[in-house]
């Protein structure tokens, strides 16, 4: 099994990769960072990183000739197990408000909008602690209170509830995991959430949707 996590310039690929090919020994998963998008395409599954800010993330991703498009083949036509994280997460939006409307990738129905905690820091950085909403395989052995690492100063608002698996307090719910059919999502930095980052990871390499 070959796992591609995407090389666009928009994501902190070292330590994402040291921690799925930590898990990709486990699982006999073959872990590889590429900007190919025939590689992406012919890949059994597929990671999406993303720090910055939304605009810069989707013309970054844009710019690499044939990326976005080997991606909608692979995962929207044939159900290539993928993952997005942190803002490769959120451009599964149809929509981002970040400095300027930018369209997404549109697989998750919703919008990219502004935390709004009225008395607490935004950009919402730390640990907090996970509200599981419903069961998924790539969620399996995570309990509600489990702790993950998240960065960001906007959140993903899913349109369906039932694609919303689980969420974080942070002066009123926000959104940390996304999902429907083969598609996954983590606003926190699975990467960087020690022993359920690497759960969620393992989990997500033996997902067979």
């Amino acid at each position: 099994m070959r796992v591609a996590l995407v090389d666009y310039d928009s994501g902190n690929l070292h330590s994402a990769e040291k921690a799925f090919a930590l898990m990709g020994r486990e699982t006999g998963a073959e872990v590889f960072v590429t900007a190919d998008p025939e590689a992406v395409r012919a890949a059994d599954r597929i990671v999406l990183p993303g720090d910055g800010a939304f605009p810069a993330c989707r013309v970054a991703l844009d710019a690499v000739p044939g990326m976005v498009e080997a991606l909608r083949e692979a995962v929207l036509s044939r159900g290539v197990p993928f993952m997005g994280i942190c803002v490769g997460m959120q451009m599964l939006a149809d929509t981002g408000h970040e400095y300027r409307e930018t369209d997404g990738l549109g697989w998750i129905g919703g919008e990219i909008d502004a935390i709004r905690a009225p008395g607490l820091k935004v950009p919402h950085m730390g640990w907090n602690d996970l509200t599981v909403l419903q069961p998924h395989p790539v969620l399996e052995g995570i309990a509600t209170g489990d702790h993950a690492y998240f960065v960001h100063g906007w959140q993903f608002q899913v349109r369906e509830p039932a694609h919303l698996l689980a969420s974080v307090d942070y002066g009123g719910p926000v959104t940390a995991v996304v999902g429907r059919d083969n598609i996954v999502g983590t606003q926190f930095h699975p990467e960087k959430s020690q022993a359920v980052g690497l759960r969620i990871i393992a989990n997500f390499l033996r997902w067979n949707p």
